[in-house]
């Protein structure tokens, strides 16, 4: 059995800090990020999705945390291909991105010059360096849009993906059903099993348009498990109706079985609470810290 590093997707959501988990003296960005290093090995950075990491956070993040510690950095909108506003871009890249955009309030991956997509890869890439480097950086999270179906070119595009990052990880997460529905879903696990990129597995509402099933697989390494909850709000705008969600004991004890099964055909495997809303996700993350914790392969606090 492979080793499971339990967390959560960010550690600074702004209803977290007002939810009391932090205690009152840990009030700056560093002793936030010491603090909650001290009660998990794993963290997800989704701000990365938003806008590409600055060099300079990179290196606190590294410089902040234990040597143990690991990142899994999402990907940048624009190289999953998400709209982007052009001013989350880099600065010397807004001009002709803007001038892509044509006054839209959007860019996609699309509309932009083979040079200006180039700069963003390399720039992207070389910014997570110093994590990599230090034994930090777990993987790159690609969360490819609804719009993004099974197809030889979108096949491609994850292996360009993979090789642009290359020798950093990435993994990969669907939103679009065609790659799970019948009869595909060996088709897509056999495709990532053999070019080894991790399939993010997914534990989400079910019955909706980028709804993907619960599949557990290891296709590379890391194994990753990501948790949206059950919202019954999950088309919601409001990001907080859609992810927040607090997981009973009793889901959090199936889920502990199901990650024992999985951490069996990896050697690490990551299990990531993303239902951010409040302190939802490092409850429930330390609640399935807590179930595994009899299994010495598992770190979670």
């Amino acid at each position: 059995m492979g080793r499971i590093l339990v967390g959560t997707a960010s550690w600074t959501d702004r209803t977290l800090l007002a939810s009391g988990w932090y205690p009152r003296e840990v009030n700056t960005a560093e002793q936030r990020l010491a603090y909650y290093a001290s009660r998990f090995p794993l963290v997800e950075v989704d701000s990365t999705y938003y806008s590409p990491p600055a060099e300079q956070a990179v290196l606190a993040w590294r410089d902040r945390t234990p040597a143990e510690f690991t990142f899994n950095i999402k990907a940048f909108s624009l190289l999953t291909q998400h709209p982007t506003r052009p001013a989350s871009m880099y600065r010397d890249l807004r001009p002709a991105v803007e001038e892509a955009a044509r006054g839209r309030k959007n860019v996609y991956l699309r509309d932009l010059d083979r040079a200006v997509v180039d700069a963003v890869w390399e720039r992207f890439v070389a910014a997570l360096r110093p994590l990599h480097e230090a034994g930090k950086l777990g993987a790159v999270l690609f969360q490819f849009p609804q719009w993004f179906p099974i197809s030889a070119a979108n096949k491609r595009y994850i292996l360009d993906c993979r090789d642009r990052c290359a020798p950093i990880p990435i993994c990969v997460e669907f939103r679009n059903h065609t790659w799970m529905r019948d009869g595909n879903e060996s088709e897509t696990l056999d495709f990532l099993t053999r070019h080894e990129v991790p399939y993010v597995c997914v534990d989400m509402p079910q019955g909706y348009p980028s709804s993907i099933p619960p599949t557990l697989a290891a296709t590379g390494e890391p194994a990753v498990v990501r948790f949206h909850g059950h919202s019954e709000k999950w088309q919601s705008k409001n990001i907080y109706e859609r992810f927040g969600y607090l997981y009973s004991g009793e889901e959090m004890a199936g889920w502990a079985e199901k990650l024992r099964e999985l951490s069996g055909r990896a050697a690490t495997t990551h299990a990531l609470l993303n239902n951010c809303y409040r302190d939802y996700a490092q409850t429930n993350a330390q609640q399935l810290a807590d179930l595994l914790a009899a299994d010495h392969s598992v770190t979670g606090s």
